[in-house]
């Protein structure tokens, strides 16, 4: 299933995406649904269009945990060696945007760069020292995700903090995506200032993370206990790259959907 929240003319709810996977917004309607996503389903038989809807990021989150240099490529075009355990930061909650919102470039940094990524959303049951097989239970499903990066600040700074914290710098959607093998998905990002002219920079595929998702999860619940609605970055391929001000990114992931933002100028 595909789980969205979004804004419609009676306020913001939760809702099913139904359709064929791949129709664009015109073939897409969304019911609405009176509860979170991962508790019971229940409609209201509400529907809408989804293009009469404005899609939100799709979760809720205490936290957003990120993943460094999971991806050999990106690691060794940062300069930098593949991490022996997975390397762990947080972006606060308050840099999560959804589609279509402005990534906001901050004064404070003159290189700001996309990074494209596989999303994890944790399910109900939260996570708490699990087990791999623990850690595919707590699971709830996966969307796109772009850790916006400030990246002279990050190479400057003795910690990451500030270079992934900014707000606006945590894209996530476009709806969130159950019951998904995740082991072998495309992940690709296209920067351009129109739709008739995107570059892709970012090309690769799941299957080349270092750590696997239950590991991560695993990993990450054996430090901060998750809880329903966390979600953890998985890494970026390599090809990051610097976005300015009047820039689009899009960013797909295989069996999910376009997560798609504009860039503009902090003023």
């Amino acid at each position: 299933m595909r789980f969205a929240r979004f804004v419609h003319a009676g306020g913001v709810s939760f809702g099913v995406v139904e359709g064929e996977a791949g129709a664009g917004p015109a073939g897409l309607t969304v019911a609405e649904i009176d509860s979170l996503p991962f508790e019971a389903v229940r409609f209201t038989g509400q529907r809408w269009a989804l293009s009469d809807v404005r899609l939100l990021a799709p979760i809720f989150s205490s936290k957003v945990i990120g993943i460094g240099r999971n991806y050999a490529e990106h690691a060794a075009e940062s300069g930098a060696e593949v991490p022996k355990e997975p390397l762990i930061f947080i972006k606060p909650s308050t840099s999560v945007i959804g589609p279509n919102d402005a990534i906001r470039l901050p004064p404070q940094s003159q290189r700001v760069e996309h990074e494209a990524e596989l999303a994890v959303v944790i399910g109900a049951a939260g996570a708490r020292r699990v087990d791999r097989a623990g850690a595919e239970k707590a699971i709830f499903g996966y969307t796109c995700g772009n850790d916006v990066t400030a990246r002279d600040l990050q190479r400057t700074d003795p910690q990451w903090t500030r270079a992934k914290g900014f707000d606006s710098f945590c894209p996530l959607g476009p709806w969130i995506v159950t019951d998904l093998d995740v082991s072998d998905l495309e992940i690709r990002c296209e920067v351009g200032r129109n739709p008739e002219e995107m570059e892709v920079r970012q090309l690769g595929r799941t299957r080349d993370m270092v750590f696997d998702v239950p590991t991560l999860v695993s990993y990450v619940s054996h430090v901060m206990t998750l809880l329903p609605g966390d979600v953890i970055l998985t890494g970026t391929p390599a090809g990051v790259s610097e976005i300015v001000s009047g820039d689009t990114v899009a960013v797909r992931v295989q069996g999910i959907g376009e997560l798609s933002n504009p860039v503009v100028a902090l003023t």
